[in-house]
C-alpha cells in the first residue's frame, strides 16, 4: 500500500491518476474498485469522489490526458523540414518515446475505449483521428513526391501505428536493446515498409 499523499489537492490527484492508471493496466478497468484505488492511495474510498465523481470520469481523465499529451509531444518533436522521409523518421521516433515511457497509459487507452460512454468515446476517437491524421499527412507527401512508394495510404498508416505502438507489449528497457536500438531498427523497418526512396529528393524543397 502507498503512503498517504497528503493534503495537498494536486498531489493526491497525481497519486490518484498514476495508481489508477497501473490498476486498471494490470487488472482491468472493470475488475478495479474505487475501494481497491483507494487503499493503494492511501485516502478514504470518499476522497476520490472530491476528484472525480464517478469511475467513468477518473477513466475518461487519464485517456483525454494521455491523448493531449502525445499531440502535444508530436506538435514540440515536429521537425522544420518539408522532406518526408525527415518527417516520418522524427514521428516514428517521438512516437515510440512517447508510447514507452507510458506503458501503463497506453495500455489503458487502447484496451478501455469500450469502457466510455458514446460521447466520450467520440472524442477521444476524435483525437486519435487528428493524430493520425498527421502520419497520412506525411505519407501522402512521401508518395507524391515519389519520396515513397505506399500504395495504400491508410493501410499503410494503421500497420505503422500498429507496430510502433505495440513495443510496448515486448520491450523492456533491462534486456537486450535499449530504446534507441529499438527505435533505429524500427526506423529501418518503416522505411522498408512505405518504401523510402533515399535517392529522390523532395522538388519543393531547395
Amino acid at each position: 500500500m502507498a503512503r498517504t499523499t497528503g493534503s495537498d489537492g494536486e498531489r493526491t490527484e497525481a497519486a490518484i491518476r498514476d495508481a489508477a492508471t497501473a490498476l486498471i493496466a494490470r487488472h482491468g478497468y472493470e475488475a478495479m474498485s474505487m475501494r481497491q484505488l483507494a487503499g493503494e492511495v492511501g485516502v478514504q474510498a470518499a476522497a476520490l469522489y472530491r476528484y472525480f465523481p464517478t469511475k467513468e470520469d477518473l477513466l475518461f481523465s487519464l485517456m483525454l490526458e494521455h491523448m493531449q499529451a502525445l499531440l502535444a509531444a508530436w506538435q514540440e518533436a515536429r521537425p522544420a523540414s518539408t522532406l518526408p522521409r525527415v518527417r516520418l523518421s522524427a514521428f516514428v521516433e517521438n512516437h515510440i518515446a512517447f508510447h514507452i515511457e507510458r506503458r501503463h497509459s497506453t495500455h489503458v487507452s487502447n484496451m478501455e475505449l469500450r469502457s466510455l460512454s458514446p460521447e466520450r468515446l467520440t472524442r477521444i476517437l476524435k483525437l486519435r483521428t487528428t493524430y493520425e491524421k498527421e502520419l497520412r499527412t506525411i505519407l501522402r507527401d512521401g508518395a507524391a513526391t515519389d519520396a515513397f512508394a505506399a500504395d495504400d495510404i491508410e493501410l499503410t498508416a494503421m500497420a505503422l501505428i500498429q507496430m510502433m505502438t505495440g513495443v510496448i507489449v515486448w520491450f523492456r528497457p533491462d534486456e537486450r536493446l535499449s530504446v534507441a536500438g529499438v527505435t533505429e531498427t524500427y526506423l529501418r523497418m518503416t522505411m522498408r515498409l512505405v518504401g523510402a526512396n533515399e535517392a529522390r529528393e523532395d522538388p519543393h524543397v531547395y
